[in-house]
């Protein structure tokens, strides 16, 4: 993929930023409900939690954990990041794809159980507290990018920086 254009990464860097940062807003607040729902011994206050999970569950969950996983492998791809240079890029990106999956496809059908039943388990109060975690996590190593280069991105440092040696003991100049 041929690099981003500053204004265009620049862009792309805010909407991610902005849809992560969401992700874990409300990710915090399926917790607070699935809390709230769970302890309760209000029928009426568990309905309401469980509908309010559910609308959540409907309009939010999916689309902002795939603008999430697409802002960021766009912007791993279209900067000198890369997707597999760098651990803290890789592990972000699994760890991204993994609770995309998760979300779409265990948090949101129990969910919808929970919303069906009027009644919560356990598994609603665990889940979006593994999530969080998660994020909060893949948001440290954003900020600290800690672990440094894959093996990939060595080969691709030491082949980069062998090929400018070479072209500075050259005597004819280079393209």
């Amino acid at each position: 993929m041929k690099p981003l254009k500053r204004p265009v990464r620049r862009g792309l860097l805010v909407a991610h930023v902005a849809v992560s940062v969401s992700w874990l807003g409300l990710t915090v607040g399926l917790l607070a409900l699935g809390i709230t729902a769970f302890t309760t011994g209000d029928p009426a206050t568990v309905g309401a939690a469980t509908r309010a999970m559910k609308i959540f569950g409907d309009w939010l969950v999916v689309p902002v954990a795939l603008l999430a996983l697409v802002t960021g492998l766009v912007l791993a791809l279209g900067t000198p990041w890369g997707l597999a240079r760098h651990r803290w890029v890789w592990t972000k990106f699994w760890l991204t794809l993994i609770t995309t999956g998760l979300s779409i496809f265990s948090l949101r059908p129990g969910i919808d159980a929970a919303a069906a039943d009027g009644a919560v388990d356990i598994n609603l109060v665990i889940a979006p507290s593994v999530a969080t975690a998660t994020y909060l996590f893949i948001t440290a190593i954003s900020i600290l990018k800690p672990w440094g280069l894959t093996r990939r991105g060595r080969q691709l440092r030491f082949s980069a920086s062998s090929a400018k040696s070479v072209d500075a003991r050259s005597p004819r100049q280079t393209a």
